[in-house]
């Protein structure tokens, strides 16, 4: 891609996702994620109103008279965004491609955690990991992150999610919020590896999907290609069981992924190519908001 062509995409998504930062996300961002970490201030005397699950019992103790602990925000977060690089990202038959609304997603919560003054780090993984940028901060490392997102070419085209899990658990020391962005179109064993991340760090699991890959329609014989393995299928999707069959397929594995997140105590939140990302990432983060 040409270095004019690539800041001209660099500048749009930034305008686009900065935007949106500013004028949807931000106060939903701060209460589902900053406000999860607290540090403790002080002691003061217990005030009508206050928690008194706060109580500070041994200060109380001593003093003859309830005193409650105070905590403070911890402010600063380290964001880490997996992001699934493997070749069924390069579908999509609605609006945009996967790997283009994952790349809008992923530069709305980096934009996201800047503005909270958080650092960020990404992974890009396929069935191996492709690169690594450890968590900073600042507008330019952002940036630098859109590029890679825009430009990157992984040398792989399968996808291995367990992989790119073991490896954040172990980069990752601090605890962190992640967010794993993917099609989860994977055929390895995942659940050992999301409750091991999950214990670790919060983890954040965002499907991103496009319509036909539930639905196909009735077109004939069609030469299909498997973008991960490099297989050609031809498929007769005039036969109506075929299509039945193929769309219980992918339903049985839809409703198989959202029980496992849901086992694993993984917050998810599933996106179509077809619709505006705003919706479903605005209702997750206002369950985790409410939970706070």
């Amino acid at each position: 891609m040409e270095t004019s062509e690539l800041l001209k995409k660099v500048r749009k998504i930034e305008i686009t996702t900065r935007g949106l930062t500013k004028q949807v996300f931000a106060g939903e961002y701060h209460s589902a994620f900053k406000g999860r970490g607290m540090a403790f201030s002080e002691v003061r005397e217990y005030q009508f109103g206050d928690d008194v699950r706060n109580i500070d019992w041994n200060v109380t103790a001593r003093f003859g008279k309830p005193y409650i602990k105070i905590f403070d925000e911890e402010r600063e977060l380290t964001v880490t965004l997996l992001i699934d690089l493997s070749g069924s990202g390069e579908f999509g038959t609605q609006v945009q491609l996967k790997r283009e609304l994952i790349t809008h997603v992923a530069a709305v919560l980096a934009f996201s955690a800047i503005q909270n003054n958080d650092k960020v780090g990404v992974i890009f993984f396929t069935d191996k990991i492709e690169k690594f940028i450890p968590p900073k901060k600042g507008k330019s490392h952002i940036l630098r992150i859109i590029r890679e997102l825009i430009e990157f070419q992984p040398e792989h085209k399968e996808t291995n999610i367990a992989e790119a899990l073991r490896f954040f658990a172990n980069a990752i020391k601090k605890r962190s919020t992640a967010f794993l962005i993917s099609d989860f179109i994977d055929k390895n064993e995942l659940s050992q590896a999301l409750r091991i991340a999950k214990y670790k760090h919060d983890l954040i699991a965002l499907r991103v999907f496009d319509k036909r890959e539930t639905e196909i329609p009735a077109i004939g014989f069609v030469r299909m290609k498997d973008a991960e393995s490099g297989k050609y299928l031809w498929v007769d999707t005039s036969n109506k069981k075929v299509r039945e069959t193929y769309k219980k397929s992918q339903l049985t594995a839809n409703k198989y992924l959202t029980e496992l997140f849901k086992k694993s105590g993984i917050d998810y939140a599933s996106i179509s190519t077809s619709e505006d990302f705003v919706k479903p990432l605005m209702e997750m983060f206002k369950k985790r908001g409410i939970r706070s």
